[in-house]
């Protein structure tokens, strides 16, 4: 096998396009309807074939000059565009003759045409003239000056000139005369035969003036710089003094090489750097800064390419098929590798092989070839597979044995051990005595054993064992082995039910995998349905089929699937039944009783009548029992219960019943508070399941809100939403989720309230209440001022049978509201807004206090106080700033007028004075005292 390396880029030689010194020309004729137009009584289409001539001058023997016309054939075509005669010299006179031929007949796709010619004249690479001579507007929808802009922006030297012959106004002339602007041609109307002709003239002169060709642009001189030498092969650094476009490329040649010949290359991009690929062969070599567009030299630097100092390095001598350690020293490149080949193979041979990568001096490993002999390692270079290094090694057989039974029960498994094993990936098989090199069917990894069971064939004969190499599937050595038939037997009665599950036994079972099926008499070979695996067992149950006949039980070799005993058995129909009700309501369960059960995983079910076979919905499996009790559909009419196997779905008894629509009644109040729980009621109940729930009126079927099931009982308590509306209620059977009766019930909007304080210091005990509550978990939130009314953090007290509660007061001041929530919906029906002050804020309502900020523990101060409505039970009060509104540690009535003399504690900390009317049970004014 020969290795090609992959060039960075094929040796090329460059030929230089030839150079047109004139462009091509396509004359573009109008041959539209309009040329039938008149000017002094001669169609237009006559004078321009009078004067056709004074363009095609003598310049057409050396330029080559094709001819283009539109609608020239067809009516109301915009695609009507021909190319009548290819660009070629000498075409005068066939241009004449075409256009004297050409009936004027459809529309003018001018536009199109233009771009046709401009395209066949190969604008894009070479200089193209196209003298277009129309008489009227673009008639197909495109812009003739767009297309103009385009042509000039994608051309090489594009011009169109325009004559215009009869044209209609101004817009027509615009329309013409841009494509000539854009193009840098000439524009010219012409209104009779006389200016034709000297449009046409004046037309022909200018396109007989070839332009003078546009001098070469000078090429900049590039220095660069590279070492002296570089090793063949290797990637060696390149810089350069200036980059003329991105797209130039450094290259490496020999020296003396033609400019346009180019090897490996590199873009220069933007960088004033790159690594360059040396070539695979010593000598004087020349890097070259290349030009992308003339592929000029712009700069030259001579370097020397010099062989590697390449070592390789192995054993002497290995066996066939193992692998084994190499080395090498002075790799050049990663993408080199070290590979053995038979010895004197030719240069770029290769087998087993693997790359140096980075390792300079490195290491790796080789496999032997499957045949001895004398080979090669060789060191080879990527760069052209040229060998750098070699190394001789002789590769010598193994001395291998293999060795087993001299007989083999088809389809079972048997011990084999071998010796001299040379690979873990080496294997033992056993195949057909005499089978081709390289065969193998059943095998087994040799891997660090010696010994291993192997499955034999389901096939008698002559086989051998083989030890194969894993390297090349040499063969290393043999031993013979016949296979022989085992002596197999099976066993189970002479009839068996339909479905059921029969004992059947085996006797010379060969292998664990292998198994006992049941199938129809004369089933293919290979052929099984329900099957036992024999294991280590002698016998097992098996499933039968559903369906009578004549069958066979097969042992079966699970190696190769053939069939070593069979035995008849005829698979007869059970005697089964089925009975129940001969009616039954909707949604309700019933008994159902059978006789005759063939498999505990049978079952009875209810189905429409006339159901196709092995339908079934509702069932119960019949297990090892004679009844049970089945559900019923939700939909009246004509059904039949049927006792089906589980084996085959197939009915095997079957009875009529028919469902009746039940006689239920679902009652409740007429209207009902939002949120509120209401008592409920019901009759006819069919199935404990069913439910009684509410859903707003017309909501689809089988829609559900709350619910309660009507277990044993005629009545029950039932959520109502929170939104108030017009609802049902509606009692729905729970199989099919149908709804028997239905009681209308208006939602209606509670009226509850919730009071407490307008103010209340950050911390406070904050006491509030509320009436008409609806339901015991419905809760009042502290939310700040604004929240959603989702908002569920902070803290909360549910109402329960209590009309008032108590919650702290939040620690940051501002405004806050307490919400009187449902828990059903979590609907806000209820708020009271307050202010939350600063923890030492003054609280007065109807009085006022005065006192010191702070005092002395134990001190005695003075407190005075002005009341809007002095009388009754009024109290000057000392507690602790947590302590309960009317508990105290003093208290001093007004009855003397102020002020009043108060003791403070001994203890340092926060208290409050209050002004309490007792008999109000009142707080009409609050004051912090700091004791320190």
């Amino acid at each position: 096998m020969t290795r090609f390396s992959v060039l960075l880029a094929s040796i090329l030689t460059l030929a230089a396009p030839a150079a047109h010194a004139d462009e091509d020309v396509m004359v573009v004729f109008d041959g539209s309807n309009s040329m039938w137009g008149q000017i002094d009584g001669v169609a237009k289409i006559e004078i321009a074939r009078d004067v056709m001539d004074n363009l095609l001058g003598e310049w057409t023997t050396s330029r080559q000059v094709g001819l283009m016309a539109y609608g020239h054939r067809r009516r109301g075509d915009c695609t009507d565009i021909e190319t009548l005669i290819a660009p070629a010299t000498g075409t005068a006179g066939d241009i004449q003759a075409q256009i004297n031929q050409i009936t004027p007949t459809g529309k003018t796709p001018l536009t199109d045409a233009v771009e046709m010619a401009a395209q066949q004249l190969a604008y894009t690479d070479r200089p193209a003239t196209v003298v277009l001579i129309s008489d009227g507007l673009e008639s197909c929808e495109r812009d003739p000056c767009a297309l103009a802009r385009a042509l000039e922006k994608g051309g090489v030297g594009f011009t169109a000139h325009v004559v215009g012959f009869g044209l209609g106004g101004s817009e027509d002339a615009a329309s013409l005369a841009c494509i000539a602007e854009e193009t840098g041609g000439q524009f010219i109307q012409a209104s009779n035969a006389d200016e034709l002709g000297a449009a046409l003239s004046t037309v022909g002169t200018a396109v007989a003036a070839a332009p003078e060709p546009e001098p070469e642009p000078e090429l900049p001189e590039v220095t660069l710089t590279v070492p002296e030498t570089a090793v063949i092969g290797s990637l060696f650094a390149v810089a350069w003094d200036k980059t003329n476009h991105p797209e130039d490329f450094i290259t490496i040649v020999p020296v003396g090489a033609d400019d346009q010949i180019y090897t490996d290359t590199v873009l220069t991009g933007d960088t004033l750097t790159a690594l360059l690929r040396a070539q695979s062969k010593p000598g004087l070599y020349e890097v070259r800064y290349m030009d992308r567009e003339s592929y000029a030299a712009l700069g030259r630097a001579d370097i020397e390419l010099v062989d590697a100092n390449v070592t390789i390095s192995g054993p002497e001598s290995v066996l066939v098929g193992t692998t084994f350690d190499v080395s090498w020293t002075g790799a050049v490149h990663p993408e080199d590798y070290v590979t053995i080949v038979p010895a004197g193979a030719d240069e770029g041979s290769y087998a087993g092989y693997e790359y140096v990568r980075d390792a300079t001096d490195g290491s790796g490993t080789l496999s032997a070839g499957a045949e001895p002999g004398l080979y090669e390692l060789r060191y080879v270079l990527d760069k052209d597979a040229r060998t750098l290094a070699t190394q001789p090694i002789e590769v010598t057989d193994a001395q291998v044995t293999v060795s087993g039974p001299e007989t083999a029960l088809a389809g079972s498994k048997v011990k084999v051990n071998w010796t001299g094993a040379v690979d873990d990936n080496d294997f033992v098989t056993v195949v057909p005595m005499g089978a081709d090199e390289g065969k193998y069917t059943r095998y087994i990894r040799v891997k660090d054993k010696s010994e291993d069971m192997l499955q034999m064939p389901a096939e008698t004969g002559l086989y051998e064992l083989r030890y194969v190499l894993s390297e090349g599937a040499r063969t290393l050595a043999s031993q013979p082995i016949e296979i022989t038939a085992p002596e197999v037997t099976v066993g189970g009665p002479d009839t068996a039910l339909a479905g059921s599950k029969v004992k059947v036994n085996w006797t010379g079972a060969v292998d664990g995998n292998d198994f006992v099926t049941v199938v129809p008499m004369g089933a293919d070979e290979g052929k099984y349905t329900r099957y036992v695996r024999v294991k280590d067992k002698s016998e097992d149950m098996l499933q039968m089929p559903a369906e009578t006949g004549l069958y066979e039980l097969r042992y079966v070799l699970s190696e190769g699937a053939r069939t070593l005993a069979s035995h008849p058995i005829e698979v007869v129909a059970p005697e089964v039944t089925v009975s129940g009700p001969d009616t039954a309501l909707a949604g309700s369960k019933v008994k159902v009783t059978w006789t005759g059960t063939v498999n505990s995983r049978d079952f009875v079910t209810i189905v429409p009548m006339g159901s196709e076979e092995a339908t079934y919905a509702a069932y119960v499996r019949v297990q090892e029992k004679t009844e049970g009790m089945l559900q019923m559909p939700a939909d009246a009419g004509m059904y039949e219960l049927r006792y089906l196997l589980d084996e085959g779905r197939k009915t095997m008894a079957r009875q009529t019943i028919e469902i009746t629509e039940p006689e239920v009644t679902v009652s409740g109040p007429a209207s009902a508070v939002a949120g509120s729980n209401v008592k409920i009621g019901w009759t006819g109940a069919v199935d404990r399941r069913d439910y009684v729930t509410i859903v707003p009126m017309g909501a689809d079927e089988g829609t559900n809100g709350s619910y309660v099931r009507v277990q044993e009982t005629t009545e029950g308590m039932l959520q109502i939403p929170a939104d108030p509306g017009l609802y049902e209620l509606r009692y729905i059977l729970d199989e099919g989720r149908k709804t028997m009766a239905r009681h209308t019930i208006e939602v209606t909007e509670p009226e509850v309230t919730v009071t407490g304080p307008e103010e209340i210091r950050a911390g406070d005990k904050l006491r509030f209440s509320w009436t008409g509550a609806v339901d015991s978990r419905d809760y009042i939130r502290v939310v700040p001022m604004g929240s959603d009314d989702d908002y569920n953090k902070g803290d909360y007290a549910r109402v329960g049978d209590k009309s008032e509660a108590e919650l702290t007061a939040p620690e940051q001041t501002g405004f806050y509201e307490l919400r009187y929530t449902l828990d059903e919906g979590r609907r806000v029906i209820a708020r009271h807004r307050f202010e939350v002050l600063a923890a030492d804020a003054a609280l007065n309502t109807g009085a006022s206090l005065t006192a010191p900020d702070t005092a002395k523990p134990g001190s005695i101060i003075d407190v005075g106080w002005s009341v809007e409505s002095a009388g009754g039970d009024q109290r000057i009060t000392l507690a602790r700033g947590d302590q309960a509104i009317f508990t105290w540690i003093t208290a001093i009535k007004t009855g003397d007028g102020p002020p009043v003399k108060m003791p403070l504690p001994d203890e340092p900390g926060s208290y409050e004075l209050r002004f309490l009317d007792v008999s109000k049970q009142e707080v009409l004014a609050r004051k912090v005292i700091v004791v320190e």
